[in-house]
């Protein structure tokens, strides 16, 4: 797994760097991952309440941007997740 090593350098708290780990780990070359919140909570072994904390401090400092999804169906999808800050090589 190649993390992008500034988010180290961040006052973030923990949570938000385990998922971006975790997003960084799930991400296609794209820098692309859609995994669900109850995914993530269950394989980092944390709450969704944790998981939405981290996304949502990701996402405010500018490390993630957050798309919807929906089905053909018209219904709700997991949300697609765009590394903003690219791993380091």
């Amino acid at each position: 797994m190649i993390v992008a090593r500034r988010i180290y350098d961040t006052d973030l708290p923990h949570r938000a760097i385990t998922v971006f780990c975790y997003l960084c780990d799930r991400s296609n070359k794209k820098g692309e991952c859609f995994p669900s919140s109850r995914t993530i909570a269950k394989d980092l072994n944390i709450s969704r309440r944790t998981v939405f904390r981290a996304l949502n401090d990701l996402e405010k400092e500018g490390f993630i941007k957050r798309k919807g999804r929906h089905r053909t169906s018209g219904g709700r999808s997991s949300n697609l997740y765009v590394l903003e800050v690219k791993p380091d090589v």
